[in-house]
Parts: C-alpha cells; sequence; structure tokens
C-alpha cells in the first residue's frame, strides 16, 4: 500500500465505503506542533467527518526522559489508544495533521513499525482537504490492534553511530541546528559525527504535500543514498525524522529511524558532538 493518500483520494474512498462501515479507512487526526499547546482545541472546532483525535506527546510518545523528548510509547499502551481509536488489522488508516505532515508521519510510522500494513498520510493534511469538516466527536466502535513492533527498522544510538561511519545517516532537522549555529530546544548544539544534513522541510514543495517520488529519489540520491547504502534519520526528538522516512518511502528507500534522535544522543556527555557543516 502507498505511503500517502491525496485529499481527493480520500475523499473518493470515503464515499465509496458509504454504508460499508467495514470498509472505510480510520481517520485520526494528529495535529502538533513543536512547542505549541496539544492540538485537541483545533480539532473540536473542526475536523474529518469520524476522525478521532490522537495526542502525539502522550498517545505516540512516552515521557520524556533519557530516551528523549519523545521516546517511543510503551506497546501495550499504544495499543490500547489505538483500539479505543477504532483502529482494527483488517481496516485501512489514514493520518493527517494541521498540514506540516509531522505528526501525522509519527503516527503513520509507529502503526508501520508495530505491524500494521495499511496505513497512509493524507498528503498535505487539512489544509489540503476540499470535503467537509464537523465538530462532531465520535465514539467508534472499538479496534482489535495489537502491536507487533519489529516491523520498520529502528536504531538505537549505536546503531545510528554505525551507520553515519558505514551508510547514510540524515539529520532531519534545520540546517542552521545541525551546524550547531544555535540550538533551540536542547542542551547541546550540533550533530552525530558522520551525519548529513537533510532538512525535512526541503521534501515539501510550497503547498505542504511532498514532492514527487522522482524529485524526492534524485534528492536522497545527491545525499548520497544508493541501492547498497542502508540508510536511517534522525532530527530532534524523532517526529520531523518520521516525516523524511516517510518521504523516503515515497522514493522508493526503505530507511531506518533513530527514535531517540539528537535529544537522546546529546544527554550522554560522552557521545561525540560534531559542528559546522560539514559531517565531521
Amino acid at each position: 500500500m502507498a505511503a500517502i493518500i491525496s485529499a481527493s483520494e480520500l475523499l473518493s474512498e470515503l464515499a465509496a465505503s458509504a454504508g460499508t462501515p467495514e470498509r472505510r479507512p480510520v481517520l485520526l487526526d494528529v495535529r502538533w506542533q513543536l512547542g505549541g499547546p496539544p492540538g485537541e482545541r483545533e480539532y473540536r472546532a473542526g475536523h474529518l467527518p469520524g476522525a478521532v483525535y490522537i495526542d502525539l506527546d502522550t498517545v505516540l510518545a512516552a515521557p520524556p526522559g533519557p530516551g528523549g523528548r519523545h521516546p517511543l510509547p510503551e506497546p501495550g499502551a499504544f495499543g490500547a489508544a489505538m483500539r479505543l481509536a477504532g483502529v482494527r488489522h483488517d481496516r485501512p488508516v489514514v493520518t493527517y495533521d494541521g498540514g506540516q505532515g509531522w505528526g501525522a508521519a509519527r503516527a503513520w510510522w509507529l502503526l508501520r513499525w508495530a505491524g500494521h500494513r495499511q496505513v497512509r498520510v493524507l498528503d498535505g493534511g487539512l489544509a489540503a482537504w476540499t470535503g467537509e469538516l464537523t465538530e462532531e466527536v465520535p465514539v467508534p466502535e472499538p479496534g482489535d490492534f495489537r502491536p507487533r513492533p519489529g516491523a520498520l527498522p529502528l536504531l538505537d544510538a549505536e546503531g545510528a553511530a554505525g551507520l553515519a561511519r558505514d551508510g547514510l545517516l540524515l539529520d532531519a532537522r534545520a540546517a542552521e541546528r545541525y551546524r550547531g549555529e544555535t540550538e533551540p530546544v536542547d542542551p547541546v548544539a550540533g550533530h552525530i559525527p558522520g551525519a548529513v544534513c537533510a532538512p525535512t522541510t526541503e521534501n515539501t514543495g510550497p503547498d505542504g504535500r511532498l514532492r514527487p517520488a522522482a524529485e524526492l529519489a534524485r534528492r536522497f540520491a545527491a545525499l548520497g543514498a544508493g541501492p547498497d547504502t542502508p540508510v536511517g534519520v534522525y532530527c530532534g526528538s524523532g517526529v520531523s525524522a518520521a516525516h523524511e522516512v516517510l518521504a523516503l518511502a515515497v522514493a522508493g528507500i526503505d530507511a531506518a529511524l533513530y527514535a531517540g534522535s539528537w535529544s537522546e544522543w546529546c544527554a550522554d556527555p560522552d557521545r561525540p558532538v560534531a559542528t559546522g557543516p560539514h559531517p565531521g
């Protein structure tokens, strides 16, 4: 199944499944902004009909700690939250957010990693949606989804360091954070030695949609992605990096996520830090 779905495609699928709820995609609203308030208030002001709000900080992540600002949630708790949202193994899921794509991609990655095979991100998010919105909060029939972690590759700090040496480790943060010129969130500035600067924001066009697959493939090839090169991605806390993994998937490239990302890496003073425009 494709990793993304357009607004027009989703409208068609929803129309085609009218009257057959077992065929209707489960819709998850994952509006989120780094440092911003939870997106539930925006959700209640208007969302896709039938969509269930999912809080990234409490459902798609464990509490902050040594594993970073957004460690992976405990699988049992994640599965319980997905079942409450109506997620089933045999029904497709579509995730969306306000348009940035990061929150939706985090939900996409977690569900795929946990074994769900039919998950897509609404390309361009709510900003691309042309259908109706509603303030009605649904009460879905509980689902049956139970996580089976490991369906997508996951990196720890040692694995990320190894890819930086022997493969391709992409840093999805803004270039100035990669260079160590500024660090607005974490206590240390810089990047993992050997990592290549690849801001997530360059994967989307002005409308917030992902660039065409061929264009993304050319971009990642220029950064060093090749048929025999293992690829990994990190960011500040494993959220925008999930969006880069999504872009890589659209380009036909499998990539591992370093979920702890820079917030975990820089928490250990014994781990090396590079600065400047080059991998180091």
